[in-house]
C-alpha cells in the first residue's frame, strides 16, 4: 500500500509539471486614440487603428493633461523625451519634444524601440548640450549608458504634461494610454495623458 501511494504521488506531480501553467506575465502596452465613453472604471477608446478598445482604469491611476511651450524653453539640463526616427545622415530626427518636470527623476530613463510609426525610438534624458543649425536645433541627450544625438526641426510639436484628474476625460477627447495586457487580453491603464484646447499627446 505504501509503494501504491507513493507512486500515485509521484505519477501526479509528473501530471503537473506536464500541464500547462496560467501566464501571470503582462506587458507593457499603449493605446491612442478618441474617448468614446467612460462608465466607472470601464474606459472605451476609438483607437487610431479604428478599434473600439476597453481599458479598465486602475485605481492608483494618474491623469495628465499637454500644453504646448516653446522650443527656446529647451535648454542644457532640460529633462525631456522625444520619439525620433534614424534620418538619412545617421542622425535621430525628432517628431515630438515632451519636457519633464525638472524637480523629478527622469521617467524610464534611457533609450529604446518605440510604437509611434515604424522604426521609430524613444530617448528619455537630459539635455547635455545643444548646436543650432539652420532651421533645426541638434540636441545631445545623455542618460546613464549613454547618449544620444537628436535633430530638431523648427516645426514639432513641443508639449509639457500638468496632472489632473479624470474630470478632463470627455467624449471626443484624444488620449494616450500607458498600462499593461494581462495573459487574458484585458488592458489596465496606469497613467492617461489627454488633450486640452486642441493640444493632443504627440507621442
Amino acid at each position: 500500500m505504501k509503494r501504491l501511494l507513493t507512486a500515485c504521488a509521484a505519477s501526479l506531480a509528473l501530471v503537473g509539471t506536464l500541464m500547462p501553467q496560467a501566464s501571470t506575465a503582462q506587458e507593457a502596452v499603449r493605446v491612442r486614440g478618441t474617448i468614446l465613453s467612460l462608465d466607472g472604471s470601464v474606459l472605451m477608446v476609438k483607437s487610431r487603428e479604428g478599434k473600439d478598445v476597453r481599458v479598465d482604469l486602475t485605481p492608483d491611476v494618474g491623469f495628465a493633461y499637454v500644453r504646448t511651450v516653446k522650443l527656446d524653453d529647451v535648454k542644457p539640463g532640460t529633462p525631456l523625451g522625444t520619439a525620433a526616427v534614424m534620418g538619412p545622415g545617421g542622425k535621430l530626427i525628432a517628431r515630438e519634444l515632451h519636457l519633464f518636470p525638472a524637480d523629478k527623476p527622469i521617467p524610464a530613463e534611457g533609450h529604446r524601440p518605440w510604437d509611434l510609426e515604424p522604426g521609430s525610438t524613444m530617448t528619455n534624458a537630459r539635455v547635455s548640450a545643444i548646436t543650432q543649425a539652420t532651421g533645426s536645433r541638434e540636441l545631445t541627450l545623455s542618460y546613464p549608458e549613454g547618449q544620444q544625438q537628436v535633430i530638431v526641426p523648427a516645426n514639432i510639436p513641443v508639449v509639457e504634461t500638468v496632472a489632473t484628474d479624470r474630470s478632463l476625460m470627455k467624449i471626443g477627447e484624444y488620449i494616450l494610454v500607458n498600462g499593461t495586457r494581462a495573459a487574458d487580453g484585458r488592458i489596465s491603464a496606469a497613467r492617461v495623458l489627454i488633450s486640452r484646447d486642441g493640444v493632443r499627446p504627440p507621442q
